[in-house]
Protein backbone atom coordinates (compact mmCIF):
# COMPACT_ATOMS: atom_id res chain seq x y z
CA UNK A 1 0.00 0.00 0.00
CA UNK A 2 1.28 3.43 -0.95
CA UNK A 3 0.43 6.93 0.26
CA UNK A 4 1.62 10.55 0.15
CA UNK A 5 2.73 12.39 3.26
CA UNK A 6 2.03 15.85 1.77
CA UNK A 7 -0.25 15.40 -1.25
CA UNK A 8 -1.02 19.13 -1.49
CA UNK A 9 2.37 19.61 -3.16
CA UNK A 10 0.89 17.92 -6.26
CA UNK A 11 -0.95 21.19 -6.90
CA UNK A 12 2.41 22.56 -8.07
CA UNK A 13 2.60 20.18 -11.05
CA UNK A 14 0.83 22.45 -13.60
CA UNK A 15 2.79 25.54 -12.49
CA UNK A 16 5.31 25.55 -15.41
CA UNK A 17 2.49 25.02 -17.93
CA UNK A 18 0.55 27.94 -16.47
CA UNK A 19 3.68 30.09 -16.52
CA UNK A 20 4.21 29.36 -20.23
CA UNK A 21 0.59 30.18 -21.01
CA UNK A 22 -0.01 33.21 -18.83
CA UNK A 23 3.33 35.04 -18.60
CA UNK A 24 4.30 37.39 -21.48
CA UNK A 25 6.87 36.05 -23.98
CA UNK A 26 10.49 36.81 -23.31
CA UNK A 27 12.14 39.52 -25.43
CA UNK A 28 14.68 38.12 -27.92
CA UNK A 29 18.28 38.49 -26.88
CA UNK A 30 20.27 41.32 -28.42
CA UNK A 31 23.94 41.67 -29.25
CA UNK A 32 24.25 38.42 -31.15
CA UNK A 33 27.74 37.36 -32.17
CA UNK A 34 28.49 37.97 -35.88
CA UNK A 35 30.21 35.03 -37.55
CA UNK A 36 31.52 34.47 -41.07
CA UNK A 37 28.93 32.98 -43.36
CA UNK A 38 30.70 29.62 -43.60
CA UNK A 39 30.95 29.24 -39.82
CA UNK A 40 27.41 30.43 -39.29
CA UNK A 41 26.03 28.00 -41.87
CA UNK A 42 28.01 25.11 -40.43
CA UNK A 43 27.01 25.87 -36.84
CA UNK A 44 23.30 26.11 -37.79
CA UNK A 45 22.16 27.47 -34.41
CA UNK A 46 18.50 27.65 -35.41
CA UNK A 47 18.35 24.05 -36.60
CA UNK A 48 20.29 22.87 -33.53
CA UNK A 49 17.95 24.73 -31.22
CA UNK A 50 14.93 23.18 -32.90
CA UNK A 51 16.53 19.75 -32.84
CA UNK A 52 17.12 19.87 -29.04
CA UNK A 53 13.88 21.64 -28.13
CA UNK A 54 11.92 18.39 -27.59
CA UNK A 55 14.54 16.67 -25.38
CA UNK A 56 15.01 19.88 -23.37
CA UNK A 57 11.31 20.16 -22.65
CA UNK A 58 11.04 16.47 -21.77
CA UNK A 59 13.97 16.63 -19.36
CA UNK A 60 12.70 19.84 -17.80
CA UNK A 61 9.25 18.33 -17.21
CA UNK A 62 10.83 15.14 -15.86
CA UNK A 63 12.96 17.12 -13.39
CA UNK A 64 9.94 19.16 -12.29
CA UNK A 65 7.68 16.12 -11.83
CA UNK A 66 10.39 14.30 -9.85
CA UNK A 67 10.90 17.34 -7.62
CA UNK A 68 7.18 17.75 -6.92
CA UNK A 69 6.77 14.04 -6.19
CA UNK A 70 9.69 14.16 -3.76
CA UNK A 71 8.08 17.12 -1.98
CA UNK A 72 4.78 15.22 -1.77
CA UNK A 73 6.59 12.55 0.28
CA UNK A 74 5.58 9.17 -1.18
CA UNK A 75 5.64 6.35 1.38
CA UNK A 76 5.07 2.60 1.34
CA UNK A 77 2.85 1.43 4.20
CA UNK A 78 4.19 -1.85 5.59
CA UNK A 79 2.12 -3.82 8.14
CA UNK A 80 4.14 -4.33 11.32
CA UNK A 81 3.23 -5.99 14.58
CA UNK A 82 2.22 -3.45 17.20
CA UNK A 83 4.81 -3.67 19.95
CA UNK A 84 4.14 -0.34 21.61
CA UNK A 85 4.36 -0.37 25.39
CA UNK A 86 1.03 -0.92 27.12
CA UNK A 87 2.08 0.76 30.35
CA UNK A 88 1.74 -2.64 32.12
CA UNK A 89 4.41 -3.89 34.49
CA UNK A 90 4.35 -7.63 35.26
CA UNK A 91 6.44 -9.34 37.94
CA UNK A 92 6.67 -13.13 37.84
CA UNK A 93 7.19 -14.84 41.19
CA UNK A 94 8.35 -18.44 40.64
CA UNK A 95 8.53 -21.12 43.30
CA UNK A 96 11.98 -22.76 43.44
CA UNK A 97 11.41 -24.90 46.53
CA UNK A 98 12.36 -28.55 46.85
CA UNK A 99 8.78 -29.73 46.32
CA UNK A 100 8.94 -28.37 42.78
CA UNK A 101 11.12 -31.35 41.81
CA UNK A 102 8.19 -33.73 42.24
CA UNK A 103 7.40 -35.39 38.90
CA UNK A 104 3.63 -35.48 39.13
CA UNK A 105 2.72 -33.08 36.36
CA UNK A 106 1.37 -34.09 32.97
CA UNK A 107 2.49 -31.82 30.14
CA UNK A 108 1.78 -32.76 26.52
CA UNK A 109 1.15 -36.34 27.59
CA UNK A 110 4.52 -36.80 29.31
CA UNK A 111 5.30 -36.76 33.06
CA UNK A 112 7.47 -33.81 34.08
CA UNK A 113 8.48 -32.16 37.33
CA UNK A 114 6.63 -29.16 38.69
CA UNK A 115 9.76 -27.10 38.06
CA UNK A 116 9.77 -27.99 34.37
CA UNK A 117 6.08 -27.16 34.21
CA UNK A 118 6.71 -23.79 35.88
CA UNK A 119 9.47 -23.00 33.40
CA UNK A 120 7.27 -24.02 30.47
CA UNK A 121 4.34 -21.93 31.70
CA UNK A 122 6.44 -18.88 32.60
CA UNK A 123 8.54 -19.04 29.43
CA UNK A 124 5.47 -19.21 27.23
CA UNK A 125 3.87 -16.36 29.13
CA UNK A 126 6.92 -14.12 28.68
CA UNK A 127 7.35 -14.78 24.95
CA UNK A 128 3.72 -13.86 24.30
CA UNK A 129 3.91 -10.48 26.06
CA UNK A 130 5.86 -8.19 23.66
CA UNK A 131 5.24 -4.58 24.62
CA UNK A 132 4.99 -5.20 28.37
CA UNK A 133 7.77 -4.77 30.90
CA UNK A 134 8.42 -8.00 32.80
CA UNK A 135 10.56 -8.87 35.82
CA UNK A 136 11.35 -12.12 37.63
CA UNK A 137 11.54 -13.03 41.33
CA UNK A 138 12.63 -16.52 42.43
CA UNK A 139 11.92 -17.74 45.91
CA UNK A 140 12.66 -20.79 47.99
CA UNK A 141 13.73 -20.31 51.58
CA UNK A 142 14.59 -16.72 50.57
CA UNK A 143 13.61 -14.55 47.62
CA UNK A 144 15.80 -12.66 45.19
CA UNK A 145 15.35 -10.71 41.95
CA UNK A 146 16.57 -12.76 39.00
CA UNK A 147 15.58 -10.09 36.42
CA UNK A 148 14.43 -6.52 37.09
CA UNK A 149 11.50 -5.05 35.19
CA UNK A 150 12.71 -4.80 31.61
CA UNK A 151 11.60 -4.65 27.99
CA UNK A 152 14.21 -7.32 27.17
CA UNK A 153 11.94 -10.36 27.27
CA UNK A 154 14.69 -12.59 25.91
CA UNK A 155 16.79 -11.87 29.02
CA UNK A 156 13.86 -12.74 31.27
CA UNK A 157 13.32 -15.97 29.33
CA UNK A 158 16.99 -16.92 29.83
CA UNK A 159 16.73 -16.21 33.56
CA UNK A 160 13.74 -18.56 33.75
CA UNK A 161 15.59 -21.32 31.88
CA UNK A 162 18.64 -21.01 34.14
CA UNK A 163 16.65 -21.07 37.38
CA UNK A 164 17.18 -24.11 39.59
CA UNK A 165 16.00 -25.55 42.87
CA UNK A 166 18.28 -25.13 45.90
CA UNK A 167 19.85 -21.77 45.03
CA UNK A 168 17.70 -20.00 47.64
CA UNK A 169 16.96 -22.98 49.88
CA UNK A 170 14.38 -25.74 49.65
CA UNK A 171 11.55 -24.19 51.72
CA UNK A 172 8.62 -22.28 50.22
CA UNK A 173 8.56 -18.64 51.35
CA UNK A 174 5.59 -17.50 49.28
CA UNK A 175 5.02 -14.36 51.33
CA UNK A 176 8.63 -13.24 50.97
CA UNK A 177 8.55 -13.83 47.24
CA UNK A 178 5.35 -11.82 46.93
CA UNK A 179 6.73 -9.09 49.18
CA UNK A 180 9.88 -8.66 47.10
CA UNK A 181 7.90 -8.66 43.86
CA UNK A 182 5.48 -6.11 45.31
CA UNK A 183 8.33 -3.88 46.47
CA UNK A 184 9.90 -3.81 43.02
CA UNK A 185 6.66 -3.27 41.14
CA UNK A 186 5.49 -0.44 43.44
CA UNK A 187 8.78 1.37 42.83
CA UNK A 188 8.14 1.26 39.07
CA UNK A 189 6.15 3.93 37.26
CA UNK A 190 3.76 1.65 35.37
CA UNK A 191 0.08 2.55 35.32
CA UNK A 192 -1.08 -1.09 35.37
CA UNK A 193 0.85 -3.39 37.69
CA UNK A 194 0.42 -7.14 37.94
CA UNK A 195 2.11 -10.00 39.82
CA UNK A 196 1.82 -13.57 38.54
CA UNK A 197 2.64 -16.21 41.15
CA UNK A 198 3.42 -19.78 40.05
CA UNK A 199 3.80 -22.22 42.92
CA UNK A 200 2.61 -25.42 44.61
CA UNK A 201 1.10 -23.12 47.24
CA UNK A 202 2.45 -24.67 50.44
CA UNK A 203 4.15 -21.90 52.42
CA UNK A 204 6.57 -23.86 54.63
CA UNK A 205 8.54 -20.79 55.79
CA UNK A 206 5.61 -19.16 57.67
CA UNK A 207 7.56 -15.97 58.39
CA UNK A 208 4.99 -13.62 56.83
CA UNK A 209 1.28 -13.72 56.07
CA UNK A 210 0.88 -14.14 52.31
CA UNK A 211 -2.73 -12.90 52.32
CA UNK A 212 -1.57 -9.83 54.23
CA UNK A 213 0.91 -9.10 51.45
CA UNK A 214 -1.93 -9.54 48.95
CA UNK A 215 -4.08 -7.01 50.81
CA UNK A 216 -1.18 -4.56 50.79
CA UNK A 217 -0.87 -5.10 47.04
CA UNK A 218 -4.55 -4.27 46.62
CA UNK A 219 -4.03 -0.99 48.49
CA UNK A 220 -1.37 -0.03 45.92
CA UNK A 221 -3.50 -1.08 42.95
CA UNK A 222 -1.47 -4.22 42.20
CA UNK A 223 -3.33 -7.37 41.15
CA UNK A 224 -1.95 -10.81 41.92
CA UNK A 225 -2.89 -13.77 39.73
CA UNK A 226 -1.94 -17.17 41.15
CA UNK A 227 -1.27 -20.41 39.26
CA UNK A 228 -1.36 -23.62 41.29
CA UNK A 229 0.58 -26.47 39.70
CA UNK A 230 0.06 -30.15 40.46
CA UNK A 231 -2.51 -32.92 40.10
CA UNK A 232 -3.51 -33.21 43.80
CA UNK A 233 -4.68 -30.52 46.21
CA UNK A 234 -5.03 -30.30 49.98
CA UNK A 235 -8.79 -29.80 49.83
CA UNK A 236 -9.40 -33.24 48.30
CA UNK A 237 -6.29 -35.08 49.54
CA UNK A 238 -5.20 -33.47 52.84
CA UNK A 239 -2.91 -36.40 53.73
CA UNK A 240 -0.81 -36.05 50.56
CA UNK A 241 2.48 -34.32 51.45
CA UNK A 242 2.93 -33.17 47.85
CA UNK A 243 -0.62 -31.84 47.42
CA UNK A 244 -1.09 -28.26 46.25
CA UNK A 245 -2.54 -25.73 48.68
CA UNK A 246 -5.01 -24.24 46.22
CA UNK A 247 -6.99 -22.55 49.00
CA UNK A 248 -4.00 -20.38 49.98
CA UNK A 249 -3.27 -19.39 46.41
CA UNK A 250 -6.93 -18.63 45.77
CA UNK A 251 -7.08 -16.48 48.91
CA UNK A 252 -4.01 -14.52 47.79
CA UNK A 253 -5.57 -13.81 44.39
CA UNK A 254 -8.95 -12.80 45.83
CA UNK A 255 -7.41 -10.50 48.44
CA UNK A 256 -5.61 -8.51 45.74
CA UNK A 257 -8.42 -8.44 43.17
CA UNK A 258 -6.76 -11.01 40.95
CA UNK A 259 -7.73 -14.51 39.89
CA UNK A 260 -6.54 -17.95 40.92
CA UNK A 261 -5.90 -20.73 38.39
CA UNK A 262 -5.60 -24.48 38.80
CA UNK A 263 -3.29 -26.11 36.26
CA UNK A 264 -3.05 -29.93 36.11
CA UNK A 265 -2.03 -30.45 32.48
CA UNK A 266 -1.80 -29.07 28.98
CA UNK A 267 -5.53 -28.34 28.62
CA UNK A 268 -5.58 -26.32 31.84
CA UNK A 269 -2.46 -24.50 30.71
CA UNK A 270 -4.05 -23.41 27.42
CA UNK A 271 -7.26 -22.32 29.14
CA UNK A 272 -5.32 -20.37 31.78
CA UNK A 273 -3.22 -18.54 29.18
CA UNK A 274 -6.31 -17.55 27.18
CA UNK A 275 -8.16 -16.29 30.25
CA UNK A 276 -5.15 -14.39 31.55
CA UNK A 277 -4.79 -12.68 28.18
CA UNK A 278 -8.43 -11.67 28.43
CA UNK A 279 -8.00 -10.20 31.90
CA UNK A 280 -4.63 -8.58 31.12
CA UNK A 281 -4.91 -7.87 27.37
CA UNK A 282 -1.96 -9.16 25.43
CA UNK A 283 -0.37 -6.45 23.22
CA UNK A 284 0.72 -9.07 20.69
CA UNK A 285 -2.95 -9.68 19.88
CA UNK A 286 -3.41 -6.18 18.53
CA UNK A 287 -3.94 -5.73 14.80
CA UNK A 288 -0.78 -4.79 12.91
CA UNK A 289 0.06 -1.13 12.45
CA UNK A 290 1.05 0.40 9.11
CA UNK A 291 4.58 1.80 9.31
CA UNK A 292 5.47 4.32 6.56
CA UNK A 293 8.71 3.71 4.67
CA UNK A 294 9.81 6.89 2.84
CA UNK A 295 10.24 6.66 -0.93
CA UNK A 296 11.00 10.32 -1.69
CA UNK A 297 14.71 9.68 -2.52
CA UNK A 298 13.67 7.88 -5.73
CA UNK A 299 11.79 10.78 -7.38
CA UNK A 300 14.43 13.17 -6.00
CA UNK A 301 17.16 11.14 -7.70
CA UNK A 302 15.14 11.13 -10.92
CA UNK A 303 14.83 14.92 -10.77
CA UNK A 304 18.57 15.26 -10.17
CA UNK A 305 19.46 13.04 -13.12
CA UNK A 306 17.05 14.89 -15.40
CA UNK A 307 18.50 18.25 -14.34
CA UNK A 308 22.05 16.99 -14.93
CA UNK A 309 21.11 15.73 -18.41
CA UNK A 310 19.43 19.06 -19.17
CA UNK A 311 22.60 20.88 -18.21
CA UNK A 312 24.71 18.55 -20.36
CA UNK A 313 22.70 19.09 -23.57
CA UNK A 314 24.65 22.22 -24.69
CA UNK A 315 27.89 20.23 -24.48
CA UNK A 316 26.63 17.88 -27.20
CA UNK A 317 26.69 20.78 -29.71
CA UNK A 318 30.34 21.68 -29.14
CA UNK A 319 31.88 19.11 -31.54
CA UNK A 320 29.71 20.38 -34.38
CA UNK A 321 30.77 24.00 -33.78
CA UNK A 322 34.41 22.97 -33.62
CA UNK A 323 34.13 21.20 -36.98
CA UNK A 324 32.64 24.40 -38.43
CA UNK A 325 35.55 26.47 -37.21
CA UNK A 326 38.09 24.03 -38.72
CA UNK A 327 36.21 24.03 -42.02
CA UNK A 328 36.44 27.82 -42.36
CA UNK A 329 39.99 28.28 -41.11
CA UNK A 330 41.79 27.56 -44.51
CA UNK A 331 39.82 30.33 -46.17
Amino acid sequence: MYDLAAPFFLLLLPLPFLALRLLPPRDPAEGALRLPEGIAAEAAPVQAARRWRGPRRGLAWLAWIGLVLALAGPVRLEPTRDTRATGRDIMLALDMSGSMLTEDFDLDGAPVSRLDAVKRVAGRFVTERPGDRIGLVLFGDRAYVAAPLTWDLAAVGRAIEEAGVGVTGRSTAIAEGLGLALKRIIAADGRARVIVLLSDGRDTANRLDATGVARLAAEHGVRIHTIALGPADLESQPSDREAVDTATLRAIAEASGGKGYRVRGTADLVAMAADLDRIEPNPSGRPPVLVPRPLWPWPAALALLAAAALGALPLLRLPRLRRGFRAESPA
